[in-house]
């Protein structure tokens, strides 16, 4: 699964985890921080990237439009870079299952 990570989180993230999510970016790469959300949206459709967010104004998005793009919504608060990857890491199957899953377009990581 291709991760755009949003402007909330980490831009160390997709180097951290490119093991187990290879191709994901962050919003900076993209050239995308400071965008707004629908412009967001409409990237992570075009690339074929699954949302990686804190925000809930994506979930809001996802009730509404469903998928694609699919989010990941990140529900842990502020912490260190670590326990992210530490929770990306031990959530793993699970994300992989929801990227399989045709008909799932939110998936709200603890």
């Amino acid at each position: 699964m291709k991760l755009p990570f949003d402007e909330n989180l980490s831009p160390e993230l997709p180097g951290l985890l490119a093991r187990l999510f290879p191709l994901s970016a962050h919003v900076r790469d993209l050239g995308l921080v400071g965008a707004d959300d629908s412009i967001l949206w409409n990237a992570a459709v075009q690339q074929g990237f699954a949302l990686a967010t804190k925000d809930d104004d994506f979930v809001e998005l996802s009730i509404l439009g469903g998928a694609p793009p699919k989010v990941v919504l990140i529900g842990i608060g502020n912490c260190r870079t670590s326990a992210i990857v530490a929770l990306l890491e031990s959530e793993r199957l699970k994300i992989e299952r929801f990227a399989q899953d045709e008909f799932a377009s939110l998936l709200e990581l603890p």
